[in-house]
């Protein structure tokens, strides 16, 4: 493999070692489009740079020095020569990686470059403001020289010649390095080069590779490219265009351009743009030469297209296209159209929905009638659809996780991820719609609005003014990411709906897809809300959940504090009650689909008062004393609760307790199938660790029904399983098959006892290891396929030897992780369970699992 390649030389080598920008160069020239010429230093390039101890090897300079040759021959141009070949020096990844790493402009000026190119051009100032703005961007990509001191330079040189500006930045560059600007194009090629490889590594590329889970391997590619100048003449200019709105998802042209600019003023939101639409006036031919080309890129890459586009003179030049990101609502609406346009087929438009962005489509909307309330506070351009609320933070460094809070900045930078990663909203000043605050917004799923130019921000950064108005840094606002709008105060949110054309793409999901999708619901709302979003059950009933709701927290804590077993029983009757009625409303809302219902599963110390105003109204209601509470609360308390006296282990304690509940399940399922309704009952025992206890639980709970049958004269179907989620159990898989009609991986305890890491603890220090490479993704997000997926896989493999056909099923939280999806649809698993706004995340995650199997 060789380290450069000409683009015409690339024909047939994937992005992973051109870089995503390298390779859809090489596409757009084999396809005949107008790209400047260029080569592309490759990602094995990147890597064997690293490997040589940061540093280009001999071999390396010669293979650039080699390839700049070809490119001069190529360009009909050369450097230091009587037509000047000039260059950009680009990064490209291999996945998108927007403002993260570094760019070169104007590469090969130096004096007499200058000199030839005022010749050629007959216009100075234009050639000495590519010139000033070259040494400004590499003093800071290749030394590290901030660009505010070459503003300064600038500032205080407005009387001075262009010539006298130039020998100050070069004063400022030798200050600042302790070196000699470098007058010669190859040493400028080679020290670009090197400072795009190391970008690789800075803060705020790490940081966006560990936000979007990407690949520290990977390396990324260098493109060196042919200039063409936007800000040449009146007739020229630049601009970033989608082919369709990536935050709606029409089907016409998005974008905005600047005449007489370089790309680099569009895309940093240093100036605000024209829409393009305004370009049908001012340059109609090129506009549509532009939009054909945009149209015939859209169908080849069967994917809507970001491209950035230089005009030169009159002469339109196409300089990047690539997968286009897009608000997750368009997502959808533009996977649905492309199909119906027959540009794509259904399987091309599942996979191309981002599932970690499908819960930003439920995040909905403001309430109508609470906007009238609020002061209306100004305008800006819709950057990123969405709406946010929260205090108003001026600094990312001011932004503490887990505070809701809208970023306010004059334009945001790569610096600003972080911040940017743990804010709801990003406001800006400056920019427009693919300026960098709204791409990575964008690409996050968070609501942005841009280019709101009636904000100013005191220097202080403890307030800003907007329309008069003046606003504290802390003080609530609320922003709307489809419109622009910004108000003073919290506005309600709407939850979203399910649109027509995501109903139409679930169904088209439901096609594919081999796993059957349930929901853990604990209450008939849940239920309403899973149902509508295409689940197909309930995968977990986590009972104790309807123990805390007021009215029944009180006879939990009674039948908890009970002494005697008769007592015990009182306050089981009440609760058989209550647990009834929930059972029957969920099991009418289910109209016959499965409910597979977890007996108490908590430590008793959960549901006891943690006030001394509760403990009074216990004491009273029991007709106790205070201190007798107290004592009762300090006899339950465990030194490590989770792993103490729970699940399965309060029923070989107090066996009542899973009696009643059995009991509550069956009597209401009876009921509602003499009410006309019918039933798939599951049963589920938490947290066993042996065949003897769960035999012993089995016995107990069989004999509790056929009570009940006896009492009713009237039977149903129901399965009794047990929950798979310590090591243990998953190690005597087959024992417990004997017994067992099912297995439900609770991954959220497998997790915590396979790693022995505290579920609730682990935020103190798991975003470390994921930092230091340590943990790519944290195990309770991601299932941990080399570790507790090798208990799954045993567990499974153990329990099928005794019934193949045994039932096997997820309802830990990585039921609604796609990664984790995609494991349990290869694992071949029956059925996954997640929280009702997250069935359609799992729908859609099941589908293209499915459709990647069936492509390998």
């Amino acid at each position: 493999m060789k380290n450069i390649y000409l683009f015409n030389e690339g024909y047939g080598l994937e992005k992973m070692i051109l870089g995503g920008k390298g390779a859809n160069l090489v596409e757009m020239k084999k396809i005949g489009l107008p790209i400047p010429n260029g080569l592309i230093a490759t990602t094995t390039a990147c890597k064997n740079y690293f490997k040589n101890g940061n540093a280009l090897s001999e071999s390396m300079v010669e293979d650039i020095k080699e390839g700049v040759k070809k490119l001069e021959i190529e360009t009909g141009k050369r450097f230091e020569g009587e037509n000047p070949l000039l260059v950009s020096v680009r990064s490209g990844a291999p996945v998108s990686m927007p403002g993260m790493m570094d760019t070169i402009l104007n590469l090969g000026l130096n004096d007499k470059t200058v000199e030839k190119l005022i010749e050629k051009t007959k216009n100075e100032k234009f050639v000495y403001e590519i010139y000033l703005r070259f040494i400004e961007m590499f003093a800071e990509i290749v030394k590290g020289v901030s660009r505010e001191k070459f503003a300064k330079v600038k500032e205080y040189s407005k009387e001075k010649s262009y010539q006298e500006i130039v020998e100050a930045f070069k004063g400022l560059y030798w200050i600042e390095t302790g070196e000699f600007f470098p007058e010669n194009p190859e040493e400028q090629i080679l020290m670009a080069v090197e400072s795009i490889f190391k970008s690789w590594n800075n803060e705020r590329a790490k940081i966006y590779r560990q936000l979007n889970n990407i690949d520290e391997s990977m390396g990324t590619a260098v493109v060196i490219q042919e200039m063409v100048f936007g800000n040449f003449n009146e007739l020229s200019g630049t601009g970033v265009a989608f082919t369709r709105n990536p935050s709606t998802g029409e089907n016409e042209l998005f974008g905005e351009y600047l005449l007489e600019a370089q790309g680099e003023d569009i895309v940093a939101g240093i100036r605000t743009p024209y829409s393009i639409e305004t370009m049908k006036n001012q340059l109609p031919n090129i506009y549509e030469e532009f939009s054909n080309i945009a149209k015939s890129l859209e169908k080849h890459y069967g994917d809507m297209q970001d491209i950035e586009f230089t005009i030169e003179d009159g002469k339109l030049f196409i300089l990047q296209t690539r997968n286009g990101k897009r608000s997750p609502n368009a997502s959808v609406k533009i996977a649905v159209d492309m199909v119906k346009e027959e540009i794509i087929s259904k399987e091309k438009a599942i996979l191309m929905v981002d599932t970690e962005l499908l819960p930003q489509v439920f995040n909905g909307t403001f309430e109508d009638s609470d906007i009238a309330g609020k002061k209306f506070l100004g305008k800006g351009l819709p950057g990123s659809a969405g709406v946010a609320v929260g205090k108003v933070v001026l600094s990312t460094d001011r932004i503490k996780e887990g505070e809701s809070v809208i970023l306010v900045r004059v334009e945001t930078s790569p610096e600003d991820i972080k911040g940017m990663s743990l804010a709801k909203g990003i406001v800006t000043v400056k920019g427009g719609a693919t300026s960098h605050g709204a791409v990575v917004a964008r690409g996050m799923g968070k609501c942005c609005v841009t280019g709101c130019e009636d904000i100013k921000i005191d220097p202080s950064e403890e307030f800003f003014t907007i329309n008069g108005e003046k606003i504290q840094e802390g003080d609530i606002i609320s922003i709307n990411g489809y419109n622009g709008d910004i108000y003073k105060g919290a506005i309600k949110l709407k939850m979203g709906e399910l649109g027509e054309e995501l109903k139409e793409f679930l169904e088209w999901c439901k096609e594919f897809k081999t796993l059957e999708i349930r929901m853990n619901a604990d209450t008939p709302t849940d239920v309403i809300v899973g149902k509508k979003f295409g689940a197909e059950g309930i995968g977990l009933c986590r009972t104790e959940h309807m123990f805390f709701e007021d009215e029944k927290i009180w006879s939990v804590r009674e039948m908890i504090i009970a002494s005697t077993k008769e007592d015990r029983d009182k306050a089981l009757e009440k609760l058989l009650e209550l647990q009834k009625i929930d059972f029957k409303k969920m099991l009418h809302k289910l109209d016959g689909l499965p409910m597979n219902v977890r007996l108490l599963d908590p430590p008793f110390h959960e549901f006891l008062p943690k006030t001394d105003r509760d403990i009074q109204k216990l004491a009273t209601l029991l007709d106790k004393a205070p201190r007798d509470i107290e004592n009762r609360i300090k006899e339950l308390k465990e030194e490590n609760p989770m792993l103490g006296h729970r699940g399965c282990r309060l029923a070989i304690t107090f066996p009542e307790i899973y009696e009643m509940q059995a009991r509550a399940i069956i009597e209401s399922a009876i009921e509602c199938k003499g009410e006309g309704g019918s039933c798939e009952i599951e049963i589920m025992i938490p947290f066993i660790g042996g065949i003897s206890e769960f035999k012993y639980i089995k016995e107990s709970i069989l004999k509790e029904i056929e009570k009940v049958f006896e009492e009713k004269k009237e039977s149903i179907d129901y399965k009794l399983g047990t929950m798979m989620e310590l090591p243990r159990a998953c190690l005597i898989a087959n024992e417990i098959a004997e017994e067992s009609a099912f297995f439900s991986f609770g991954t959220n305890d497998l997790t915590q006892t396979t790693y022995g890491i505290s579920r609730d603890d682990s935020i103190k220090f798991i975003d470390h290891y994921k930092a230091k490479n340590i943990m790519k993704r944290d195990p309770f997000q991601s299932i941990d396929t080399r570790g507790v997926g090798k208990l799954i896989v045993l567990a499974k493999e153990l329990g099928q030897s005794v019934k193949p056909n045994i039932k096997i099923g997820v309802c830990g939280e990585h039921g609604g992780d796609p990664k984790s999806i995609e494991y349990f649809n290869e694992l071949g698993f029956n059925y996954v369970s997640c929280s009702p706004f997250r069935v359609p995340i799992a729908i859609v995650a099941s589908a293209q699992s499915a459709i990647l199997k069936r492509m390998s």
